[in-house]
């Protein structure tokens, strides 16, 4: 594709703002329309670069998480140069605590698991340590990327929803929006849990609540948890700043907003039932969002069946980890038609019954 083509990627989130500066990076022209930039998955995440405490099937989604995390310091730099804005980066590693024993590889008996973290519950019998796991501050990664986006003079439009995806003889011809038809001469989808609003792919809004609470000023110098703890019901994240983010409910409730009195109920639950010390801390804040699911929880990526018309959706859980190398794959697709063999996975066409 030739410099000074123009690319419109529709969705503002962390894969439609990693992919949209990759391109950029590489000298496109590049627009992103977002219908909200506040409702992106990616606000109400936890941030956990996790594809080994997530415990991931071996084959090429475990390759493709294990590839983005390790992309991830460097990719970190690079924004953060852009941007100016610090986007939480952790190596912290990420231990998954257990209420029944088992063994294997990375396995923490109980005297070990309860010697790597104080105050887990006296139910815990053993668990799992991933030191390479760790993760980031979401949120700020989305500023991040934002003023990166602005810093490279992309056309970030937010407030501008579209409502349809013409297409003719293999191409996409225009979209509909709210502010009128718009063009250009390649598309990418990256619209996350709303794109089957826009093409007949097998994808649904998978609800998660989350919640937050606060470690007091007075143990700020020396914080209860310097790790991520990842359980067989909750997951717990601490942040430098004292934060800790609780998470998250799974929900099959299509766009049905709010936080609910039972799913912040069982987020406090487990969490208090894994590390007690939690109850004693002020509550900060609720909140929820949507994951995007396919059926068999993988991303959708690569071509569709439009020639101009990229796909870069579905990564229910793993939307902020796999940022970097979704954003590298589909640079490397739609600028120099390069196709990385990771990609073939994650075709649409998995899906077609013909």
């Amino acid at each position: 594709m030739s410099s000074g083509s123009e690319i419109i990627v529709i969705g503002g989130g962390v894969i439609g703002l990693a992919t949209a500066i990759e391109l950029r990076l590489l000298g496109a022209q590049v627009t992103i329309l977002s219908k909200d930039f506040k409702a992106a998955a990616g606000h109400a995440a936890a941030g956990m670069l996790a594809p080994q405490a997530e415990q991931i099937a071996p084959g090429t989604m475990h390759d493709l998480c294990l590839d983005s995390r390790e992309l991830y310091p460097e990719w970190v730099r690079k924004i953060e140069a852009i941007s100016g804005v610090d986007v939480g980066y952790w190596q912290c590693g990420i231990l998954a605590p257990r209420y029944l024993s088992a063994s294997g590889q990375d396995w923490l008996d109980t005297d070990s698991i309860h010697q790597q973290q104080s105050g887990l519950s006296e139910s815990v019998v053993g668990g799992y340590w991933y030191p390479a796991d760790g993760q980031v501050d979401n949120r700020a990664l989305i500023r991040s990327l934002s003023s990166a986006s602005q810093a490279l003079g992309i056309n970030l439009r937010d407030s501008v929803e579209v409502t349809a995806i013409h297409r003719n003889q293999g191409r996409v011809t225009h979209l509909e929006t709210s502010q009128g038809d718009l063009t250009a001469q390649h598309y990418i989808l990256a619209t996350g849990a709303w794109s089957q609003q826009l093409l007949p792919i097998p994808l649904i809004p998978r609800k998660g609540q989350m919640l937050s609470v606060l470690v007091p000023n007075e143990q700020r110098d020396n914080l209860p948890l310097q790790q991520v703890l990842f359980g067989e019901e909750i997951y717990i994240v601490p942040r430098r700043d004292g934060k800790i983010i609780i998470g998250a409910t799974s929900e099959d409730v299509g766009f049905a907003p709010s936080n609910t009195l039972k799913g912040v109920k069982q987020l406090m639950t487990n969490a208090m039932r894994l590390f007690p010390t939690l109850q004693q801390y002020p509550l900060l804040e609720t909140w929820w969002g949507f994951r995007p699911a396919t059926p068999d929880e993988l991303p959708i990526l690569g071509t569709s069946t439009e020639a101009n018309l990229t796909l870069a959706t579905g990564h229910y859980r793993n939307g902020i980890l796999l940022a970097p190398i979704t954003a590298k794959l589909i640079a490397d697709l739609v600028w120099h038609q390069q196709a990385d063999n990771l990609l073939a996975a994650f075709s649409w066409q998995r899906f077609d019954p013909g």
